[in-house]
């Protein structure tokens, strides 16, 4: 058995050796055969490149395929990397364009204040709304002027069309408007075209009641509503709203002034005829003196 195993070592070696041989020998022989400088030998690498060279296709597909792979890959990174950044500039853009909004409400608000016909005689000063009462109970708003500006109780107050409110508490740079709604509200009114006078009562509505008619007959929903001017506190023609009715039949006015969007307020400049000391005034004013007591002083 020691034997064979020796017969068979002794086969394999020189076999390995002349396969090395041979080999080396084909190497020398395509190396010869490529540096020979002869049109001959020239046209036999050439027929040997084609038949040789295209069949390599299948060889090279893989290494193609892998460049085309990373290719893709490295494109994909660009276009998740751009996608990125144009998520950036639509949330920039989405906050400039609410910026922008933001602006043209605040324009329409400021024309709408430009735009209101008011006695020449008349001037304003412009407050921004910081905020309001937000109760049931209490229907105001907080104004960003006060007493430094010349702002003084009593004085009427208005938004782009018609009025708000009135001044009720002034300090050095902020100021309270009680508005129209809050049942404190006591306005004297006229009603257009019947000519009747009338007091514009709130009470915490989003539409207040016509109180103190004396011919209600002559009213009719639809018609205009503007201060009278009575008690030399408000002045007249100022547009409140328009008569509607309730459905138990109340007459009451629809207002004028856009509530829901109080951002600017004209707080008009009118001292009137009677100076008020405290807000209750403007309702009640001081009773005139009796003509007896008068006589016995």
């Amino acid at each position: 058995m020691a034997r064979d195993r020796n017969q068979g070592e002794d086969y394999t070696g020189p076999l390995k050796r002349l396969f090395l041989g041979v080999i080396l020998l084909c190497l020398l022989g395509i190396f010869l055969l490529w540096r020979i400088d002869s049109p001959r030998v020239e046209r036999f690498r050439a027929q040997v490149t084609d038949r040789i060279v295209p069949s390599f296709d299948w060889a090279m597909a893989p290494v193609t395929g892998a460049v085309n792979l990373i290719r893709d890959f490295q494109s994909y990174q660009r276009i998740v990397e751009q996608n990125q950044e144009l998520r950036r500039e639509l949330q920039q853009m989405k906050a400039w364009k609410e910026a922008a909004l933001q602006l043209e409400q605040e324009n329409a608000r400021l024309l709408d204040l430009n735009n209101v016909r008011l006695d020449p005689r008349l001037t304003y000063i412009t407050g921004v709304v910081l905020a309001d009462s937000g109760s049931p109970f209490r229907q105001s708003v907080l104004l960003n002027i006060g007493a430094r500006d010349g702002v003084v109780d009593g004085w009427a107050t208005m938004d782009g069309i018609g009025l708000v409110g009135r001044i009720s508490g002034v300090g050095k740079t902020t100021a309270r408007v009680i508005l129209l709604t809050d049942s404190s509200s006591r306005i004297p009114a006229l009603i257009q075209p019947s000519g009747q006078t009338a007091l514009i009562v709130g009470d915490n509505s989003v539409a207040p009641h016509v109180d103190f008619l004396e011919t209600p007959d002559l009213v009719r929903p639809g018609d205009r509503v503007v201060t009278s001017g009575d008690g030399g506190v408000f002045p007249g023609g100022l547009l409140i709203g328009q008569v509607a009715t309730d459905p138990g039949g109340r007459l009451r006015v629809r207002l004028a002034a856009d509530y829901e969007r109080l951002e600017f307020l004209r707080v008009l400049r009118h001292h009137g005829q009677e100076q008020v000391s405290t807000p209750g005034q403007i309702v009640l004013p001081d009773a005139a003196p009796n003509p007896g007591e008068a006589s016995d002083g």
